[in-house]
């Protein structure tokens, strides 16, 4: 989506909206810390994000690749910087195309700052002057796809503090083809109001975005301000200059000061405000709930689907996916990057083209062995096993193997019932409640547009010990509601479905639009997915050592138990697909496991074949109040 369209949309709603900046990392850890905290903060409910510029070298690569994740596993619309610094026509083409294969629609078109070991800026060999050449040049380019941002300067920039100079540039800009403007950061409310007025004057409609600092701790706002020849207003010196050793102090007064900045802005007509975030997440928050403008039951985050779409190039128009990705996000778009088309409106043939293989990028188990055993210790019966899954219920751990984020609340409702499951060495890996009709607006259950109402069946995927998979499949058959797959690690498969098409346990019924249906359940994605379920427990049994009763116990459970999914097709019944395991629980499930002689020389060999010892993926957002593996 264009930018000048969200920011229409705001002003057509009246409610105000806003952005994030990000910048490139130096290091690997940088960058995955990064990834994760631009997943958290998708949950603060940015319009969109943008990603600056590196220019030349592994920093532009990392733009690219930036915009690569954000875009197609994160979900966020992202805004990508592009500069002339250093850059020729070439390797401009180059930046825009993987823009353009990432699905990327928004480009900031900036001269840059010129390289640290020049004073002046020079324009490279073969490449462009000014910012109105690179904008004139992605418009001809690339037509309307793209919607072109540009820099304004309320106070002046480092080469230029001429503001009637600069005014003349910006309508060169914008009549080069930009459609909207970024103001670099400042903190004088009413100059600022003061040169949008003379921005107006120079019949300059686009849009306008002001850049807004959240201060996180005094020596950073002093050394951001004095960069950027920011005028800092006598009486925010007044208020922070006395407590400027105490960080937190700093940032509860900042955090006010700033809020008061921005109200005096949307006074003044702006909609939209863009934090430049430092890569940081607590200074942007607390500001964001000083204008109670974080997500909230009072101020649903809006979504589209009950999952996290993808933006990548090709799939904005996707909206159906299978349930059992719902808290692996990033690996269902991996292994299904190559499809020539995405579900829209129905559920086609999914063996044609088929799930990609399990060796791409980011779908193994992330993190290494030894981060993975701090994290989930080191179990020796199902019981520990089962009491890292209530951990996980109860939000005291913040993933599983099969679920990459922190458990949701819309298990809230079942959370007991899971809790039970579990505590019986039942190992739930993912599930929903029934849902009978809410409001689409509804801060928990609610997705799509207003004045629609949603719905849920009841549906429950776990992990069930031989002994008992029996039983419980007798129960499932005498009960004529209810519809399930089971399967175990080497294909034994088993189902009471009459058929192998789709059967939804989400959909959506809304003013002038046919019934949605986002999320189904079928045989061909189950047992893709099913591969995908046990490689994750081996890899965790992998990161413990060959002999160790842990990888013996994990091994056991991937090699015997069954993964069965079970759905109840009479969503007004919610209760019936837990009272269907009344009674039953895990044969022996305290008795320590021990690795045999036999057992720890069969292993052994395997060692080599361990995985983690490097990270190796990015995290995957949860549904964003849709439904998280449990």
């Amino acid at each position: 989506m264009h930018i000048h369209e969200m920011i229409a949309d705001a002003e057509r709603t009246g409610q105000p909206s806003f952005s994030f900046e990000y910048f490139p990392p130096k290091t690997a850890q940088g960058v995955q810390n990064l990834y994760d905290r631009m997943e958290r903060m998708y949950d603060f409910g940015p319009k969109f994000i943008d990603i600056t510029w590196g220019a030349g070298g592994r920093i532009a690569e990392l733009t690219c690749d930036m915009v690569v994740q954000a875009q197609a596993y994160f979900g966020l619309e992202t805004c990508m910087h592009l500069t002339c610094t250093d850059m020729g026509e070439e390797k401009i083409n180059d930046a825009l195309r993987k823009a353009y294969k990432a699905g990327c629609t928004n480009i900031l078109a900036l001269r840059g700052d010129p390289p640290r070991e020049k004073e002046q800026w020079v324009a490279t060999d073969g490449g462009f002057q000014y910012a109105r050449d690179l904008v004139a040049h992605i418009r001809k380019t690339y037509g309307n796809h793209f919607n072109i941002g540009v820099a304004g300067y309320p106070e002046g920039c480092d080469d230029n503090k001429n503001e009637e100079s600069l005014l003349d540039h910006l309508k060169e800009k914008v009549d080069m083809g930009a459609s909207f403007i970024v103001t670099q950061m400042f903190y004088d409310a009413e100059n600022f109001v003061r040169w949008v007025g003379k921005v107006r004057e120079r019949g300059i409609t686009v849009p306008i975005v002001p850049g807004i600092m959240p201060i996180a701790t005094y020596a950073s706002f002093l050394r951001r301000a004095n960069h950027m020849n920011c005028k800092i207003p006598e009486e925010w010196m007044a208020a922070l200059e006395p407590i400027k050793n105490d960080d937190s102090a700093v940032r509860e007064v900042g955090k006010t000061l700033v809020a008061q900045l921005c109200r005096k802005i949307m006074a003044a007509g702006i909609v939209h405000l863009h934090f430049y975030t430092m890569n940081l997440a607590q200074a942007t928050r607390m500001v964001l709930e000083e204008l109670d403008w974080m997500p909230s039951t009072t101020r649903p985050r809006k979504q589209a689907l009950p999952w996290k779409q993808s933006l990548a190039l090709g799939r904005r128009e996707e909206d159906v996916r299978p349930i059992f990705w719902r808290n692996r996000n990033k690996s269902y778009v991996s292994r299904t990057q190559d499809w020539d088309e995405f579900p829209n409106g129905r559920w086609g043939d999914s063996r044609s083209p088929a799930f990609g293989e399990l060796d791409a990028y980011g779908i193994g188990l992330t993190g290494t062995n030894e981060s993975n055993r701090k994290r989930w210790g080191e179990p020796q019966s199902v019981k520990d096993i089962a009491s890292l899954f209530v951990r996980y219920i109860e939000r005291e751990l913040p993933s599983l193997p099969w679920s990459e984020a922190p458990l949701t609340s819309e298990s809230d409702s079942i959370k007991d019932d899971l809790i039970k499951l579990n505590q019986r060495g039942l190992l739930t890996i993912n599930s929903q409640p029934a849902v009978d009709g809410v409001k689409s607006t509804h801060s928990v259950y609610g997705w799509g547009p207003p004045h629609g109402y949603v719905y849920q069946k009841a549906y429950l995927e776990l992990l069930v010990s031989p002994e008992l998979f029996p039983e419980v499949i007798r129960r499932i058959n005498d009960n004529p509601d209810l519809s399930y797959y089971a399967v175990t690690q080497t294909g034994n498969f088993t189902t009471n479905t009459p058929s192998e098409g789709p059967n939804a346990v989400t959909w959506g019924v809304f003013p002038g639009k046919e019934i949605v249906q986002p999320t189904i359940v079928e045989s061909i994605s189950f047992l893709a997915w099913k591969d995908e379920a046990f490689r994750l427990g081996m890899d965790w049994a992998h990161c413990h050592d060959a002999s160790s009763p842990s990888r013996v116990l994990i091994e056991k459970i991937m090699n015997e138990w069954y993964l069965i999914n079970i759905v109840n097709n009479d969503f007004r019944q919610p209760r019936a697909i837990f009272e269907l395991f009344d009674g039953l629980t895990v044969k022996d499930i305290e008795v320590h496991m021990t690795a045999s002689l036999r057992e720890s020389g069969q292993h052994a060999n395997s060692q080599s074949n361990g995985i983690h010892k490097d990270t190796n993926g990015v995290s995957a957002v949860n549904g964003n109040g849709a439904v998280a593996a449990v």
